[in-house]
């Protein structure tokens, strides 16, 4: 049989048999469950994940906006005050209640300086490190915290470099 446009026509549809037509109406069900389920309904989910992650990024940069006054307002960074690092770091430490935690410290190469503590209140490390890169300018190069003993217990190494 020789295929041409004329013989995708209801008359040709009709001159089938029976079991041709089913066969034929299956292939254009089975052809069109396809292209529901195997294109349009992913490139749907796509296109909507696409939008939510274009919302939240426009969310963000309008907080961003919103933020920018504000730290730009904030001023320079910390004045030095002559002190050493360890001096500031251990005097801060035991200023944040830590004092009992500090297992150590060792000056490191260009003025850094590594700090171990050991069984250290999380919350009250994670408060001494920001109180340090908010008042002094100090800031982490690197962090190592695993949890300790009990419960909100942790050991930190944690390297340190005056901002």
């Amino acid at each position: 049989m020789k295929l041409s446009l004329d013989s995708f026509s209801l008359e040709a549809f009709a001159a089938l048999a029976p079991r041709e037509r089913r066969m034929v109406l299956a292939g254009g069900a089975l052809a069109l469950a396809l292209l529901i389920f195997g294109v349009l309904l992913p490139l749907d989910r796509s296109v909507a994940h696409a939008q939510q992650r274009l919302a939240k990024k426009h969310a963000d940069l309008a907080w961003m906006q919103s933020a920018a006054p504000e730290i730009a307002a904030s001023g320079p960074p910390p004045v030095s005050t002559g002190e050493s690092l360890l001096v500031i770091v251990d005097r801060s430490a035991r200023e944040s209640g830590l004092a009992s935690s500090l297992a150590g410290s060792e000056p490191g190469a260009s003025g850094s300086l590594s700090v171990r503590l050991e069984k250290a209140p999380f919350d009250a490390l994670i408060a001494w490190l920001a109180r340090l890169a908010q008042q002094s300018g100090i800031a982490v190069d690197s962090a190592t915290i695993e949890k300790s003993g009990g419960p909100g217990l942790v050991n930190a190494a944690i390297v340190l470099h005056a901002g």
